[in-house]
């Protein structure tokens, strides 16, 4: 096993800068930011320091592979690779135009990105048949599949761990992103999913339940990697969704937002901790 050395304030002050992209993707046509916020820092983690993939290596055989099930996190995921250099941060500003692929879900045109996604409950098969793959040639990548709690209610993510159990993929890990909410209610009101670790590991899988925006924890978790031989990973991260704005921060209401340009530029402000009420409307003016 690698150990690896993380620089947690480099790790913040990343994620910090993705939350912005996000927010700015929060308008003219909006975003799910909620969801986004709340994936933000995994997926910094994963990035930058568990998974080989980077800007020259996308096409690399041997790369690792990282599946967003939860598309509509994709805010965070292209946030970040506009901070890791894998997409050019001008590009940003062309979300849901008609000039780019940049939009509510990940595209395969934006390099870096492996597979569509948005219908949720049906990368866990897609991720299970690369690491299935990966297995039969002898190769040693590693493949991580993103879901949300809400997506667990989705029978394909049960029949997934079983399958990943039985062909004893121990080179796949099925993060879960558990913010307690799918689209605009709580899940333990719709259909609970507690006790998770429970049923997980009773499907199988060796489990890890952490703080998902604990820099420190995912790297204890996932310097394990893999967690016992012959078993499908499963890492729960509790996060919270709107992580970094408390004004939105455990809303059910805030799943899906289109902000105007002066609420835009309030939430950068708040993400920065600055008191919304000392600002003047001159303030809040669009940078």
């Amino acid at each position: 096993m690698q150990t690896i050395s993380i620089n947690v304030n480099k790790l913040e002050t990343t994620a910090l800068r993705v939350r912005e992209h996000i927010i700015k993707m929060s308008t003219d046509g909006g975003c799910f930011v909620g969801a986004s916020l709340s994936a933000a820092d995994l997926i910094v983690y994963l990035y930058s320091h568990f998974l080989n993939i980077n800007k020259n290596n996308l096409d690399d055989p041997d790369r690792d592979y990282l599946f967003l099930s939860k598309g509509h996190d994709v805010p965070a995921l292209y946030g970040t690779f506009a901070e890791l250099g894998l997409l050019e941060k001008d590009r940003l500003k062309n979300h849901l135009s008609t000039g780019d692929h940049i939009y509510w879900h990940p595209n395969t045109h934006i390099p870096g990105i492996e597979f569509h996604s948005g219908s949720l409950g049906h990368l866990p098969s897609v991720a299970i048949g690369v690491a299935m793959d990966i297995k039969i040639k002898g190769g040693t990548n590693k493949v991580v599949c993103i879901m949300g709690d809400g997506e667990l209610n989705e029978g394909t993510c049960w029949e997934a761990v079983l399958v990943a159990n039985a062909y004893k993929l121990d080179n796949l890990v099925f993060v879960i992103d558990r913010n307690q909410f799918q689209a605009n209610m709580a899940t333990e009101d719709l259909i609970p999913l507690e006790p998770l670790h429970d049923k997980f590991t009773a499907f199988g899988a060796a489990v890890k339940r952490i703080d998902g925006h604990s820099f420190e924890a995912l790297d204890e978790a996932f310097l394990a990697y893999p967690f016992q031989p012959g078993k499908v990973n499963v890492v729960i991260a509790d996060t919270v969704r709107g992580k970094g704005l408390p004004s939105i921060e455990r809303r059910a209401d805030r799943w899906f937002c289109n902000f105007n340009a002066t609420e835009v530029e309030g939430l950068l402000h708040e993400l920065h901790g600055e008191d919304l009420t000392q600002l003047t409307s001159e303030t809040l003016v669009v940078r």
